[in-house]
């Protein structure tokens, strides 16, 4: 296994230590029952595929990298990197354009994907490598796809899968179309929020293959149908993820904001502000307030998405009605055989 330069022992010993007890928080947090994943996260340390992280300071960001030579900064660094937390690693321009997941979430999502041994995935937003690392020592290196927009993204994302010796496929391209030439997938797990599913991303998977990826604040889990169509629910979890980018991801529908027309304390609470964001393009605020009300505000499980040749659908408990709507700007009517 590699080790990050510097440190000395005693640095070894420190990363080492906090690794340990970053996994121990994941097992009593019971999001790694699963024996593979667990492996997996015991054996790939965050720390190697974050050496620096931002954090936020008044109107900016500051750097906090394991290599400081303030004794206080690399500690701070250390305590960083093995919390369970989301971190910023790459600013541009102060915008945030790439970020560590939290581990916690990363492992829930892992789990949801339900990889099986041969699976072939495709990761959309490669990040610091992390993820795909994880994949990889589940999987094997031939079997993951990574792709990410930013070829200062993917080259990072090289360089730390090789210090832990993986080499799955790093592409750079963008996201929204998938991977082609890698296709079929039987797993696509999207690591950046979208507004819509990308029609790509169930044009490249096999018959029963899965799709998880953040929308709306949530994390939707497609079934692929043999006839490309893809239907599924939202996870109860919340997610937050920075945006997917690209010359395809700005074609598709950008997300609803909240706005007028919904009472302060309704807009405060997170589930109100999930049934806003998936509702926002094909309902407007005053009817997904009614939605909210009348089934007694709803969580993210009872939500749902079709995809199909004729667009994509939201949908409440029941695919067919009686809440159905069109994900995105408003278009016509609901699909056949919408109630």
């Amino acid at each position: 296994m590699g080790e990050a330069s510097g440190g000395g022992g005693a640095g070894r010993e420190a990363r080492a230590a906090g690794h340990a007890g970053l996994v121990r928080e994941l097992v009593a947090a019971g999001v790694l029952a699963d024996p593979a994943w667990r492996a997996a996260f015991e054996e790939v340390p965050r720390h190697l595929f974050v050496p620096a992280f931002y954090e936020g300071r008044g109107a900016g960001y500051e750097r906090v990298w394991g290599e400081d030579p303030d004794p206080a900064g690399r500690a701070r660094w250390l305590r960083g990197v093995h919390t369970d937390t989301a971190l910023a690693t790459r600013i541009r321009d102060g915008e945030l354009i790439s970020s560590a997941s939290q581990p916690s979430l990363m492992a829930r999502m892992l789990t949801a994907l339900d990889v099986r041994d041969g699976d072939r995935v495709l990761e959309i937003g490669a990040g610091t490598g992390y993820n795909a690392a994880l994949l990889c020592h589940r999987l094997g290196d031939a079997l993951v796809t990574t792709v990410d927009l930013d070829p200062e993204i993917t080259e990072s994302a090289r360089t730390h899968l090789e210090l832990l010796g993986y080499r799955p496929e790093v592409v750079t391209g963008d996201g929204a179309r998938g991977c082609p030439a890698r296709a079929p997938f039987d797993r696509i797990l999207a690591t950046c929020s979208l507004p819509s599913v990308p029609s790509a991303w169930p044009a490249q998977c096999a018959p029963g293959a899965r799709i998880l990826a953040p929308l709306a604040t949530g994390l939707i889990r497609l079934e692929v149908a043999a006839d490309g169509s893809a239907e599924g629910r939202f996870l109860p979890t919340a997610a937050y993820f920075v945006p997917l980018r690209g010359a395809a991801g700005a074609l598709l529908p950008a997300p609803h904001r909240p706005g007028a027309g919904a009472p302060h304390d309704v807009l405060e609470n997170d589930r109100f502000r999930f049934v806003l964001e998936l509702t926002g393009g094909g309902l407007g605020v005053r009817e997904a307030l009614d939605l909210w009300r009348h089934e007694d505000r709803p969580g993210r499980e009872r939500f749902g998405v079709t995809v199909g040749a004729e667009g994509q659908w939201c949908w409440l408990d029941d695919p067919r009605g009686p809440y159905v709507w069109p994900l995105g700007p408003r278009r016509a009517p609901g699909p056949p055989g919408a109630g």
